[in-house]
């Protein structure tokens, strides 16, 4: 099994402490209502905490069906959270888990700036291909826009 680490920063247009709530904590209420892609988010597995795995259940008609996340580490007083994707047909062939550490850090102008490693498990000796990594960031670049534009459309939610 390979082990491939990447970082990456993006821009949040929403308070840090509000993202963190709606990407770590109330995912499964805002995401759904943030992003046409997503059907729901349920808990499987746990209450919702460290040790939970939820079920993000893509729209009908999306590239993939479903994914399932563990919770590994949460923690709100500094805007930090850790989960693992261990299943679903997003993972292909060619990853084994997906480990993620996103910190929301605040940023001068009223946003924030989102943190994010990504570690790849791949299978065997597979070799990830820049292609393969930059989609899966544009795809993040994009929720987490959905999650502050939808913050920012609704001042009420994770306030």
């Amino acid at each position: 099994m390979g082990i491939f680490k990447f970082f990456h920063e993006i821009k949040a247009n929403a308070s840090h402490k509000r993202m963190f709530k709606a990407v770590m904590i109330d995912n499964a209420d805002v995401l759904p209502k943030a992003s046409p892609f997503i059907k729901s988010i349920e808990t499987v597995q746990g209450d919702g905490g460290v040790g939970s795995i939820k079920k993000t259940n893509f729209s009908d008609g999306a590239q993939h069906k479903y994914m399932k996340n563990r919770i590994d580490h949460l923690d709100p007083e500094n805007c930090v959270g850790k989960l693992t994707l261990v299943e679903g047909d997003v993972l292909g062939d060619k990853i084994e888990s997906i480990s993620y550490e996103v910190k929301f850090e605040d940023s001068k102008d009223g946003g924030c700036v989102v943190k994010i490693t990504t570690e790849y498990h791949t299978k065997g000796d597979v070799v990830l291909k820049e292609e393969d990594i930059n989609a899966s960031k544009e795809q993040s670049f994009g929720l987490y826009k959905a999650y502050a534009d939808y913050l920012n459309a609704n001042p009420h939610v994770c306030a």
